[in-house]
C-alpha cells in the first residue's frame, strides 16, 4: 500500500508541475494568444479534476501509514474544489468582462493555492525518505 501511494503521490506532484510549468507556458508561447487563451481555459477544468481526485486518492492510500500526509493530500483535495468551482469561474468572468486588475488578482490567488499545492505534494514525497 505504501508503495502505491508514493506513486500516486509522485503522479500528482509530477502533474501539476508539467501542468503549471510546462503546458501552459508551451501553450502560451506556441499558439497565438487568440487560441491559447480559450484552450488554457478548457483545459484547466480537467486539470483540477485532476488534481482533486489524484490527492483525494493519495489522501485514502496514506491514511493507514501516514496521517500527516493523508491530512496534506486531504487538504490540497478539499481546496481544489472551491478552486474550480469558485475561483475559476471568477477569474474567467473577470476576463470575459475586460476587468483586468480583477483579473490578476484572481489569477495570482489560483497561482499561489497552485504552488501551494505543488509544495504540499512535495513535502508528501519527502516524507518517504
Amino acid at each position: 500500500m505504501e508503495t502505491l501511494a508514493l506513486l500516486v503521490s509522485a503522479l500528482l506532484f509530477g502533474g501539476m508541475v508539467l501542468y503549471a510549468f510546462g503546458f501552459a507556458a508551451f501553450v502560451f508561447t506556441a499558439l497565438p494568444p487568440d487560441i491559447a487563451s480559450p484552450t488554457i481555459r478548457r483545459a484547466f477544468p480537467y486539470f483540477y479534476l485532476f488534481v482533486l481526485g489524484v490527492s483525494a486518492l493519495a489522501a485514502l492510500l496514506l491514511l493507514t501509514g501516514d496521517l500527516v500526509s493523508a491530512s496534506v493530500m486531504a487538504a490540497i483535495a478539499l481546496s481544489t474544489f472551491p478552486t474550480r468551482q469558485i475561483l475559476m469561474p471568477a477569474i474567467n468572468r473577470a476576463t470575459d468582462e475586460g476587468r483586468k486588475t480583477r483579473f490578476k488578482i484572481l489569477h495570482g490567488l489560483s497561482v499561489v493555492i497552485t504552488l501551494a499545492h505543488i509544495a504540499g505534494a512535495a513535502y508528501v514525497l519527502a516524507r518517504f525518505v
